[in-house]
């Protein structure tokens, strides 16, 4: 894929972290991507950026954005998709992985939630899972 050339903009506001809430996710490694497409026709992609208190004190939890930050800055051009607002959560580790492999974690992330996206079950209502195990 060549570097899109769409603009990416920041979430800020709270209801704009609670709408990709309630949208599709995936967990790899040290970090959450949540995906949502947006109504508007804005060819734009936002992001958001979080860390909660369990990742550690204000210190750590500032490095677990700015290196989320970092990753998809250099990552959401070429993987994002226009119209999608992207939310990043830390998990544990996030600040002590290393480089290679907290972009790795991010690049997967946004693979599978396009991939997710593009298939046609996403459009339909997902089957109960049949897995029971207590």
């Amino acid at each position: 894929m060549a570097d899109a050339d769409f603009p990416i903009e920041r979430l800020k506001k709270r209801s704009e972290f609670l709408a990709c809430a309630q949208a599709p996710s995936t967990a790899k490694g040290a970090v959450v991507v949540q995906a949502r497409a947006r109504a508007d026709e804005q060819p734009l992609v936002r992001a958001g950026f979080t860390a909660t208190k369990r990742i550690g004190g204000a210190v750590e939890r500032n490095r677990a954005k700015r290196r989320m930050r970092e990753a998809a800055r250099l990552l959401l051009p070429r993987f994002g998709r226009p119209g999608m607002d992207y939310v990043f959560i830390a998990r544990g580790g996030v600040t002590t992985r290393p480089w290679d492999r907290l972009l790795d974690d991010v690049k997967t992330a946004l693979l599978r939630l396009a991939a997710d996206r593009e298939s046609p079950q996403a459009s339909g209502p997902r089957p109960p899972s049949t897995d029971r195990t207590p």
